[in-house]
């Protein structure tokens, strides 16, 4: 069973990209709803095909990361190779390190709420006035 994400892509602003390339003359109204539903076919399979592979790695959010692999491993995306190529790789080493400075790093401290502030006293407003 696929989910269905609760995307909309723009139909208007699919249709005022189109026609800012001088090459595009008229567009018939059902071409930009044609385009604004590819668009959801196409990024539910990414997302899809992304969070099998965020599943094989046992992590918990998916990152840009898993988005480059899939890219890289399905045949679907060949396309976006050239995007993804300048995304770094995450190293097995750094990763390690994150965790550990990540363990490391002390608990911030809780912030004063308005109910511990010291109430103002009315003789303040006085010495103001005068």
């Amino acid at each position: 069973m696929k989910k269905k994400y609760k995307t909309k892509f723009p139909v208007a602003r699919i249709k005022k990209i189109m026609q800012m390339d001088e090459d595009v003359g008229k567009v018939a109204q059902a071409t930009p709803i044609l385009i604004s539903k590819a668009l959801e076919l196409f990024m539910q399979s990414l997302i899809d095909q992304a969070c099998v592979e965020t599943r094989a790695r046992n992590a918990k959010r998916l990152t840009v990361a898993h988005l480059k692999k899939t890219v890289q491993n399905t045949e679907q995306f060949d396309f976006l190779k050239d995007v993804v190529a300048e995304i770094p790789d995450p190293a097995e080493t750094n990763v390690e390190e994150v965790k550990t400075e990540a363990d490391a790093k002390p608990a911030r401290a809780p912030r004063a709420s308005a109910s511990r502030r010291k109430p103002k006293k009315e003789e303040d407003d006085d010495e103001f006035m005068n």
